[in-house]
């Protein structure tokens, strides 16, 4: 019988041999923008996904991929930059990754994926711009000018949110205490003001009043426990998902906390491929 250290080596060949390709995707101020491309063995790959980090948008990096597994299961994945909130106050961060995804469905041809099917996910404050990408496509005020490629279509055809916020306008009445002390500062530098400071800039920013009949399937993963991104803003979504009649599905780990391995593990991996799968 294989040993339980022989079995998760063999599991993680695959992805530890999978080397990126960095691109540069756009340039900002004379800082540029990078995307690393993942490709799959199988060259018929059955869409693109573009993931992005979490950290409260401030922290983070591209090279944290933890839904790489999908490379096995044949998926694309682009894992983005955008600008920090240390850099840049929203929607910065939304003008960045529309500009990636813009780049990536010009230059389809010049690789093996399916940039007809491009699958916006990701995590944590991630999951939050992912989501937002998600419910605003060709929206006027958050397609942004970045980048050379402003006559592609920057839209996504479904949404992968891992415990994102949904609603700022309510999220620190939701939050546990510890949450407010990660949350408050994030925020400010966020948005430059605390949302009932500025609640047109919250709801611009808050993925539940963009909603509509024309939005993506959307698959939410979020933590019951989750001590730092409240459970009811994956709720407060999936509320205005069934409203407006869209096809979606809520994942509640009951036991789970604000990410960790039961996110990404082989249970949840194949809940997501197949959840695409389906749609496409």
């Amino acid at each position: 019988m294989r040993s339980l250290v022989t079995t998760l080596i063999l599991f993680l060949l695959p992805l530890l041999a999978a080397k990126p390709t960095t691109l540069e995707f756009a340039k900002v101020d004379n800082t540029p923008l990078f995307l690393d491309l993942y490709l799959p063995e199988n060259e018929d790959s059955p869409g693109l996904i573009v993931w992005v980090h979490g950290g409260a948008w401030r922290a983070g990096s591209r090279e944290s991929v933890p839904i790489r597994p999908l490379l096995e299961k044949g998926w694309a994945i682009a894992s983005v930059d955008y600008r920090l909130s240390t850099q840049a106050k929203f929607p910065a961060q939304i003008h960045d990754i529309k500009a990636a995804i813009r780049y990536l469905r010009a230059n389809e041809e010049s690789y093996t994926y399916n940039a007809s099917k491009i699958i916006i996910a990701g995590a944590s404050a991630g999951g939050h711009l992912a989501a937002l990408v998600g419910v605003t496509n060709d929206h006027p005020k958050l397609e942004g000018e970045i980048g050379d490629r402003l006559e592609t279509s920057s839209s996504v055809q479904c949404t992968v949110s891992f415990f994102g916020a949904s609603n700022l306008t309510t999220i620190l009445k939701q939050s546990t205490p510890h949450g407010l002390k990660v949350r408050v500062p994030s925020l400010d530098l966020f948005l430059g003001a605390q949302p009932n400071d500025d609640p047109e800039t919250a709801k611009l920013a808050s993925p539940v009043f963009h909603v509509d009949p024309s939005d993506p399937p959307c698959l939410l993963i979020h933590g019951a426990q989750d001590p730092q991104m409240p459970v009811n803003q994956s709720l407060e979504l999936q509320g205005k998902l069934e409203e407006h009649s869209i096809p979606h599905h809520l994942e509640i780990i009951y036991d789970g906390k604000h990410g960790g391995p039961s996110f990404y593990d082989a249970k949840r991996i194949t809940l997501i491929d197949r959840f695409l799968r389906d749609r496409f």
